[in-house]
């Protein structure tokens, strides 16, 4: 997908576990999965490092994929640091960082940060408005990056519509590509995020994605619920496997074909495994050998 210097490619990585990396291995995993071919290098901030210091670590230890700090917590910095961050990044790194922004938790905003959460659809807003009216210091800095919002729900996907590139939703199933591309209209970027586990033993790993799956649900249990998924909480194995992609090489590319087909410009692979201390480069590698050809 490119726009305004950026080629994110169709394919990315979404590096959920760097935070449990130390900072050697976070740069030789970044340079794995540059060499792997994929386009972009996606990964959240949640408690762990500040995203933008991270996305300058992983933007220097690396030549020429997209960073991308997927979910960037608007609690974490005010406004006006956060645009003067991504210019600074974009200025030294032209075309190669990417910020998407994401409204937080509660828990996460109040128990952990010390704020007080506000409506998510209006605090983005006055937090975009404010990113656009900060100064900057060069001369001649370039006009605002562009950005995308985390968004998941029709509020916030109307406003990455309106004042962003566009969306990055992160494990829902292709049902809510489908929606999310018919809110966004046709001209919008829409990157979503796939959990996979790449094993063809499916027995051997449905725990394993069960418990990823149980984590998404805080925040879409509703979101599941429209889409009819039924029994949200029950987890029953069409939710589990709507949410978390597993078996072969053959079978995920199955499903970013499915994403695509739905109006996905880009697919991100969140590859889970029972060792997230540990990059899982093997299986970085083989789904590149599937899906980057």
């Amino acid at each position: 997908m490119n726009g305004h210097g950026f080629d994110l490619g169709h394919i990315g990585i979404w590096a959920g576990d760097f935070d449990s990396y130390p900072a050697a291995t976070l740069r030789e995993a970044a340079v794995a999965i540059e060499d792997s071919g994929y386009g972009t290098l996606w990964f959240p901030e949640t408690a762990g490092r500040e995203a933008m210091a991270q996305a300058g670590i992983l933007l220097a230890a690396t030549r020429r994929i997209v960073v991308a700090a997927g979910t960037a917590d608007i609690y974490a910095r005010d406004a006006v640091s956060t645009a003067a961050a991504q210019r600074t990044l974009d200025e030294a790194f032209p075309g190669r960082f990417l910020l998407g922004l994401w409204e937080s938790h509660p828990s996460l905003a109040e128990d952990v940060r010390g704020h007080r959460f506000g409506p998510p659809r209006e605090t983005m807003r006055g937090y975009l408005d404010t990113m656009d009216a900060a100064p900057f210091g060069p001369p001649g800095s370039p006009a605002a990056p562009r950005r995308v919002l985390a968004a998941l729900g029709p509020d916030l996907l109307a406003l990455a519509r309106e004042r962003a590139w566009g969306a990055h939703p992160l494990g829902m199933p292709v049902e809510h590509t489908r929606t999310a591309r018919a809110l966004l209209g046709p001209d919008a970027l829409l990157a979503v995020t796939q959990l996979v586990v790449l094993d063809p033993d499916r027995s051997a790993t449905a725990d394993l994605a069960r418990s990823y799956a149980a984590a998404l649900l805080p925040n879409r249990r509703a979101l599941l619920h429209d889409l009819r998924f039924e029994n949200v909480d029950s987890l029953d194995d069409r939710l589990v496997n709507a949410l978390v992609s597993r078996g072969s090489a053959d079978a995920i590319a199955h499903r970013v074909e499915e994403h695509l087909e739905a109006g996905a410009d880009h697919v991100s692979l969140f590859v889970v495994t029972a060792t997230p201390q540990t990059p899982p480069l093997r299986q970085w590698r083989e789904l590149a050998e599937r899906l980057l050809i």
